[in-house]
């Protein structure tokens, strides 16, 4: 069983404190030391989750509190549920695998939603996460002019604990596109990578035609992946807007009543 001076010793460790640690029997006994320790530790994990949303790049998003969950006609609150519990970013005992999360579902059916929110408790847990489109995605690694920095701005989307790509199928892409998803795809075999689409992966020929690639990217994201399909009678923006219209001629029938009750 570890005292009270040795567990204090082993944060002070992590902490790196290590001119504390080499005049240990000054400090160790001080009544105020443990407080300090505390403090540090508080500080620092406030530095590294600011660091982390900052990384992840997730943006505004509307919090599961406000998400109508008996709009879609078909969506499996149980999974998102447990995607929540962020167990999919645990490495598979015999595989040291991850798995991958895909969204699948028509414009506006709230797919991204879905996914910041996974994203964001993933960086609240401590996990490293990086939230791009699609588009952003590929056009950032093809701009790239060499090959030592196309290696590097890979890294940049390989590295992290989680990768979420969105809006794949809202745009088509070239081979070289393709190719280069692939390669991001493939060095992630370990780690986790949420996707969010609107075309099933039977179409993803038709988002990157001509890409001799496409088969063996789907297979890669489908090995060990949750996949969550969405379905809805129009997009969760139609329904908003549905909704303030029907209240707005609910607004303007009442004031005309009350107008012609002041008439009369």
């Amino acid at each position: 069983m570890t005292s009270p001076s040795e567990e204090l010793r082993e944060r002070a460790t992590k902490l790196g404190l290590y001119g504390v640690l080499a005049h240990w029997a000054e400090y160790a006994k001080a009544s105020w030391f443990p407080a300090l320790i505390d403090r540090e530790e508080a500080a620092r994990g406030r530095r590294s989750l600011d660091r982390r949303i900052k990384t992840a790049r997730i943006g505004r998003f509307k919090l599961l509190a406000d998400f109508d969950w008996t709009w879609p006609k078909r969506l499996d609150r149980s999974l998102v549920e447990e995607l929540l519990t962020l167990d999919f970013l645990v490495p598979d005992k015999e595989t040291a695998a991850c798995s991958n999360v895909v969204f699948i579902g028509p414009n506006g059916v709230g797919k991204t939603t879905l996914a910041q929110n996974v994203a964001h408790k993933a960086v609240l847990d401590g996990h490293t996460v990086r939230f791009a489109t699609a588009s952003e995605l590929l056009n950032d690694l093809v701009s790239q002019e060499s090959a030592s920095s196309l290696a590097r701005r890979i890294l940049r989307y390989t590295k992290p604990q989680l990768l979420v790509i969105d809006e794949v199928g809202y745009l088509s892409y070239d081979s070289r596109h393709a190719d280069l998803l692939f390669e991001v795809i493939s060095r992630r075999s370990q780690k986790s990578t949420m996707i969010t689409t609107n075309r099933p992966f039977a179409e993803w020929g038709e988002i990157f035609p001509n890409a001799s690639s496409v088969v063996a990217l789907v297979d890669r994201l489908m090995h060990r992946a949750e996949v969550v399909e969405i379905e809805a009678d129009c997009s969760y923006r139609a329904k908003e807007a549905k909704e303030r219209e029907e209240r707005r001629a609910a607004e303007r029938a009442a004031r005309r009543r009350a107008k012609r009750k002041r008439a009369s």
